[in-house]
């Protein structure tokens, strides 16, 4: 008797029904809201200013007064590569490399 009584109880689960998509959408559209929302607040903006970055290091020019990461004011001497000579006083020249100019600073 109690073995008839397992057997009934252990019945295969049922099958999820079908034409279910329209429910997976909608459980996927918070995801996919939490997504565009991370793109257009995050990375966008990210990459606009990285953009703007390397648009102002490549257009330095001799003459150019500068501010770097260390705080060091200097005009731009001379332009190699990827190494900037900045005059910081009369008498005194340095070489900083150019990813370490923080911004370039508006004469007059």
């Amino acid at each position: 008797m109690t073995d008839q009584a397992i057997a009934q109880t252990t019945a295969p689960a049922a099958a999820p029904p079908q034409g279910s998509t329209a429910s997976t959408l909608v459980g996927f559209a918070p995801l996919l809201l939490i997504m565009v929302l991370f793109y257009f607040l995050m990375i966008r903006p990210q990459n606009q200013e990285r953009k703007k970055r390397e648009e102002m290091l490549n257009n330095l020019q001799r003459g150019d007064k500068v501010l770097t990461r260390g705080g060091i004011y200097g005009i731009v001497a001379d332009i190699k590569e990827q190494v900037l000579v900045l005059k910081i006083n009369e008498n005194s020249k340095i070489e900083v490399e150019r990813s370490y100019v923080d911004t370039v600073q508006k004469q007059g």
